[in-house]
């Protein structure tokens, strides 16, 4: 690969401008310390609260709290919840979060190069 080779003469013109907003709102609902962890531990079976906090070293309860419910308002998250007492509240990726699963691959293979990119 060559370096600073540019694919594309122009990323975001004037008549596609609104593309940039779109992408912007893709890096909004998935950015943040924890968002991704919180999708990889549900993704691998971590489906109750206590089981998705301890499978995230350093994550605090109150931060896992409002990771999930940013992540149910963006319907990534499904919380379902057992009537019957105890409460048991269960948590699911939505299709529509397996949805980025080609997305986040290809940011892992972009991470990977980057990284050999700047290594000294």
């Amino acid at each position: 690969m060559e370096e600073n080779k540019i694919i594309e003469p122009y990323l975001c013109t004037y008549k596609n401008k609104e593309d940039i907003k779109y992408a912007a709102d893709a890096l909004y609902v998935l950015s943040g310390k924890w968002r991704m962890y919180v999708i990889i531990a549900i993704y691998n079976g971590n489906h109750r609260y206590r089981e998705i906090a301890k499978s995230i070293s350093g994550i605090t309860f109150a931060m896992l709290s409002r990771e999930l419910e940013s992540m149910e308002l963006n319907k990534l998250v499904i919380r379902t919840e057992d009537p019957d007492f105890p409460k048991d509240v269960k948590y699911t990726l939505s299709t529509y979060c397996q949805s980025i699963y080609p997305l986040v691959e290809s940011l892992i293979d972009w991470g990977k190069q980057h990284r050999k990119v700047i290594a000294i």
